[in-house]
Parts: structure tokens; C-alpha cells; sequence
């Protein structure tokens, strides 16, 4: 999918996704040079952003509470079994498998995320902990493979698209302004 094909659907929609914001971000980052219809699409979506034809989603307006208490539970853990051996851990590893074992609970509100906090130390306690000490042991088992691999980075993603295409559109202004 390319920029025109992103700003097409934001039109479209009436919506720009974080997602969509991402990957413009990266293609924007990623070519040396684009082109001009290219950038024109993206002035077009400035355009619509800027009038409001075009609304940017919030990152999150929720927020998934079994995260939180996963990853407590395995931060615990960890600090346990790296103090007692030389092993070191990966918190983000283990908290994803676990979590992908385990229901999502999500709230929007604080109250919300109170509800569901008490609800999962009432219903969900000992789940949690298997699923977690689960986790830790096929970590600790695990084969050496894919070394390749690479942490999810939040760089590319925290830079804001929109600051991104104003700087851009400004730099490149001068070559397309009528004289």
C-alpha cells in the first residue's frame, strides 16, 4: 500500500488510524525522494486534516488491563529467577506469550479498569500465574533460533506523521510554488 493508496482511504473513511499514520510515517522516512504526486497527496491529506474532512484517531482511548497485570506477575517472576541464577529474561517475550493465553480486559475509563482489576484478582489470579510460570518455563527451554530478530521499536512509530509531512511539505514548497 503506498501513500496515495493511505491518503485515498483516510479521504475515503474520514479517518486516519494510527496505523495508516505509521506507515506513512515510514514510507515518508524510508524513500530518499519522493515523488510529486506523492507529495501532493500528501498535502492533500494535510489539507482534509486541517479542515477537519479528515479526522486523526487517538492512539488509545482504552486500555487492556490484563497487560498490566501480566506484566507484573512476570516482572516479579523475572527479578526472582535472574537474582537466583545467571539467566537474564525477556519481560516482553514471556509477557506476550502469556497474554496470548489469557482474555483481554478492557476498560475505558478508570473505574472501568478498577472493575476489571478486582474482577481478574477475584476470577482470573491463579490463570494468570500459570499462564505466566508457563511462559517462563518453555522461555528457559527454548531453542536458540531466528537470532535475526529485532525488538519492536517505538522510534519510528513515536514521531508524529504530522510533523513529519509540515516539515516536508515545507521543505519542498519552494520547488512547486507558482512564481
Amino acid at each position: 500500500m503506498g501513500i496515495n493508496d493511505i491518503v485515498n482511504q483516510a479521504l475515503e473513511t474520514g479517518y486516519l488510524t494510527p496505523t495508516m499514520e505509521a506507515e506513512v510515517g515510514k514510507m515518508c522516512e524510508s524513500s530518499s525522494e519522493l515523488s510529486l504526486e506523492e507529495y501532493m497527496a500528501l498535502d492533500k491529506l494535510m489539507g482534509a486534516l486541517l479542515t477537519g474532512e479528515v479526522v486523526a484517531m487517538p492512539r488509545k482511548q482504552f486500555i487492556n488491563v490484563m497487560e498490566e497485570l501480566v506484566v507484573s506477575e512476570v516482572i516479579s517472576r523475572v527479578a526472582e529467577i535472574e537474582t537466583t541464577s545467571n539467566r537474564l529474561l525477556d519481560v516482553g517475550d514471556i509477557s506476550a506469550y502469556a497474554l496470548n493465553r489469557l482474555p483481554p480486559l478492557y476498560a475505558t475509563t478508570e473505574e472501568g479498569a478498577d472493575f476489571q482489576r478486582e474482577r481478574a484478582k477475584d476470577e482470573l489470579k491463579t490463570l494468570i500465574t500459570e499462564q505466566v510460570e508457563q511462559a517462563i518455563s518453555l522461555y528457559l527451554d527454548r531453542p536458540e533460533f531466528h537470532p535475526e530478530r529485532q525488538v519492536i521499536s517505538k522510534g519510528s512509530q513515536a514521531n508524529n506523521v504530522f510533523k513529519q509531512v509540515s516539515q516536508l511539505l515545507q521543505s519542498q514548497a519552494s520547488n512547486y510554488e507558482s512564481k
